[in-house]
């Protein structure tokens, strides 16, 4: 007998055609049959050692979130309801350019302290890898959710180059090349990149096409945090348009926002330059998450200099007197390359938390108004939560557009992604509420989607970005990575003042077949693992 069989389920399948009834059939972890409903009629229905009664529920593809920091969360935290809660079932990890693999002993502490803001420290993890396949094999001990890993190219190039502002040698790029080939050999699905963090950002286009190139030939895609979301961010994508044209290598534009004054309205001079790039024959998607504020640590903001030489160097420099001067003129009246190119407005910069408990009071009022509690200025309070934090604080950053959001979200080749870094006493909501809230409030709410169209942009359309064979559709031999919500009243629980609220309307999920949400409780199941690239 079939370890499951859910009943009358509304089977939204992901691959964007319409709905339909039916009864689904799950043994050793994947879909055995789907029996229609007209199929039914008269016949002996499929029975199973559990049966489940999905009436009035949607039975979809598990959520794929194409951008995840859970890179030290699947690790500290097995429960990880933050996205099990939300029918995620695989998340793709190593973005933004910096994470926890390939490293050595040195890359590996600096990494640590340079990211402390998305994941904290890691005091409590043990860092028994330096490879991309080590960790991918520790994650193969038994997880929440399923992983996939991109290999970050700013923790690459502080591997081969350090932390310095200035251009790889020929035999530095070797290593880069050879580092990154090493890691889709080890299972990586592609390549990130920060733009506008360090020491990522040092890199020139004809460093990043040549890794490109690596990439390609194995068959994985670019997913680049490109130079600007701000002061010429349209010529930003078109750079990474032309990059992985050159390269031959498939492109992935992470969290495609347009923000700050200057881009309001502008998503569809964004979204005619894809399309043109796309009718050109460029193989190009995109993901976002359904919220205007953007999250990043406050030592992003910086100007790229003051972070050369690494963590170490941008504290020095903030504690001397002139340097710090030099670093807040270019914050507030030049805009910095950190700040994308926009003179900063502190106002629009709440603190989300800190790594030092002691210095929760700044968290959830914005560096503006901490100064003036204090009496001080916007710089003087940023500077002093910087050095005595040293450079964990996370921060929110109100300058995104509803329409722009609205926009972008609709496109042809959109996928979602939380972009949800879990660190900090009030993180951004996308963290526990991005999947919920696309439904909720873009589908149900608003109608911006439909229902149809938001899982195949949440589910099969991640799943084909990936090559995935048998995950992102409700298809008979498809892995039974699953989600049955209420489509009447599902809906984010996270909010502003209370992020870590779960959604509603979402009671089963299940990874490989497994229960890891049951009637809206979460179980002891572990049954993620590392999702390895497809070989070409």
């Amino acid at each position: 007998m079939e370890d499951l069989v859910i009943r009358d389920a509304d089977v939204v399948d992901g691959s964007g055609g319409p709905s339909y009834r039916a009864d689904v059939v799950v043994d050793g972890g994947r879909i055995v049959a789907i029996v229609q409903e007209a199929a039914a009629a008269g016949c002996q229905r499929p029975t199973a050692v559990r049966e489940l009664d999905a009436e009035g529920l949607v039975l979809s593809p598990g959520f794929i979130d194409m951008h995840a920091h859970s890179d030290l969360a699947l690790l500290r935290d097995p429960d990880h309801s933050a996205k099990a809660a939300q029918g995620v079932t695989l998340e793709v990890l190593g973005q933004d350019g910096l994470s926890y693999a390939p490293v050595d002993d040195r890359t590996l502490a600096e990494v640590r302290q340079a990211i402390a803001g998305w994941n904290g420290y890691g005091d409590d993890i043990d860092f028994d890898w330096r490879s991309v396949g080590e960790y991918l094999d520790r994650l193969d001990r038994g997880i929440a959710v399923n992983a996939a890993y991109l290999i970050p190219q700013g923790t690459v190039r502080a591997l081969a180059v350090g932390w310095a502002d200035r251009p790889a040698t020929p035999q530095e790029l070797d290593r880069m090349r050879q580092s990154v080939a090493d890691g889709m050999e080890q299972g990586a699905m592609g390549l990130s990149s920060g733009l506008t963090y360090t020491p990522g950002m040092y890199a020139e286009d004809a460093e990043l096409t040549e890794l490109c190139r690596v990439v390609a030939s194995y068959g994985g895609y670019y997913c680049p945090h490109h130079r600007s979301y701000g002061a010429g961010a349209l010529a930003a994508y078109a750079e990474m348009v032309e990059l992985t044209r050159r390269a031959g290598c498939p492109l992935h534009l992470a969290h495609a926002t347009l923000n700050f004054g200057e881009n309001e309205g502008r998503a569809p001079e964004l979204l005619a330059l894809l399309d043109t790039a796309l009718d050109a024959g460029a193989d190009l998607t995109l993901d976002t998450y359904p919220y205007t504020p953007g999250c990043t640590t406050l030592a992003a903001l910086l100007p790229s200099w003051a972070n050369e030489g690494g963590p170490e160097e941008t504290l020095r420099r903030l504690a001397d007197p002139a340097t710090a001067e030099r670093i807040r003129h270019d914050l507030e009246v030049t805009g910095s390359d950190g700040c994308h190119g926009v003179p900063v407005d502190w106002e629009t910069v709440e603190i989300s938390g800190t790594g030092d408990p002691a210095l929760a009071e700044y968290v959830g009022r914005t560096v503006r108004a901490s100064a003036a509690l204090r009496g001080e200025s916007p710089w003087t309070t940023a500077r002093r939560l910087l050095l005595e934090d040293r450079l964990a604080p996370t921060v929110l950053q109100h300058v995104g557009h509803e329409e722009n959001v609205r926009a972008i979200m609709r496109h042809r080749v959109h996928t979602g992604g939380s972009d949800g870094i879990l660190q900090g006493t009030k993180p951004h909501p996308r963290a526990y509420g991005t999947f919920p809230h696309y439904l909720g409030r873009y589908v149900r709410e608003l109608g911006v989607l439909s229902l149809e169209e938001c899982v195949a942009h949440l589910t099969g359309r991640p799943a084909a970005r990936l090559r995935l064979p048998d995950r992102g559709l409700v298809r008979a031999g498809y892995r039974a990575d699953l989600v049955l919500f209420d489509p009447a009243t599902v809906a984010a629980g996270s909010t502003y003042d209370a992020p870590r609220t779960p959604p509603t309307g979402i009671p089963y999920v299940l990874v490989d077949g497994r229960f890891v949400m049951d009637d809206g409780r979460r179980t002891d199941v572990l049954a993620g693992r590392a999702v390895r690239r497809t070989p070409v």
